[in-house]
């Protein structure tokens, strides 16, 4: 199979955009993030050079260097008929605790009455699925999760909320996520994830990069609220599994 066309743009003079075709796709995905791997294993090596995925997208920026593009576009076709076999770095699947009582799950029943399903068909759906992390961004630590069941499927609230709880779980239209802090948002709230996402102490912030997998599984609020305390003093650890590239 050859691997997709990418077109490649000028993003200002410190970055440049490699673009892949305009679809959620898995295989899209991976063939970005093992170009990416390869990128910086094999061909950025002096260390000034940032990456940023989203989903049929990749963001190449030095903050140090203004890039010639005609040249450097020139460079990145090359590399990517390169690239071949290169294997992109380890991933993970994380199992993450959701409470979806009530006082957490703020739009559930509204949610149930427009989608025409009990809370508990909705939390089984909710919790059936494992998502594919396809970017990271808005608010750092906020993962755009796809793979959502099309029947959990409906529209970003018509007027957002000033105010969404830290670690409140939502839909939005075909994707799910977790509001790694307090915000402002417009996505509807089923539930609430205990383990905080994003920890500017930590030396790696976020634990989850892009393509790793994410499985809710439900906890009791009591359950939610003792997760809540254990990750507060760092004893908490999320359950995490290597997966194939």
């Amino acid at each position: 199979m050859n691997p997709p066309l990418v077109n490649i743009k000028s993003f200002g003079i410190h970055a440049v955009l490699i673009e892949w075709p305009n679809e959620v796709n898995e295989a899209i995905l991976d063939d970005i993030l093992r170009f990416e791997n390869f990128l910086i294993t094999t061909c950025l090596e002096d260390g000034n050079w940032e990456t940023v995925i989203a989903y049929n997208s990749l963001l190449l920026v030095n903050p140090k260097e203004i890039i010639d593009f005609n040249e450097f576009s020139l460079l990145i076709k090359t590399w990517y008929g390169q690239v071949k076999s290169s294997i992109p770095k380890q991933r993970y699947l994380w199992r993450l605790p959701v409470s979806y009582d009530l006082e957490f799950g703020i739009d559930l029943l509204e949610i149930s009455e427009h989608l025409g399903k009990s809370k508990e068909e909705i939390i089984a759906l909710h919790t059936s699925t494992t998502y594919t992390v396809y970017g990271i961004g808005f608010l750092p630590g906020f993962m755009y999760l796809g793979g959502l069941p099309k029947a959990l499927e409906i529209p970003r609230k018509a007027t957002p909320r000033l105010n969404v709880q830290k670690g409140a779980v939502g839909l939005a239209g075909k994707q799910t996520g977790i509001y790694p802090q307090e915000s402002p948002g417009g996505w509807n709230i089923i539930g609430n994830c205990s383990v905080p996402i994003f920890d500017i102490n930590k030396k790696e912030p976020c634990f989850v990069s892009v393509g790793d997998k994410i499985q809710f599984y439900a906890v009791s609020r009591a359950e939610h609220d003792l997760h809540k305390i254990e990750a507060e003093v760092g004893i908490y650890k999320p359950e995490k599994t290597k997966i194939n590239a």
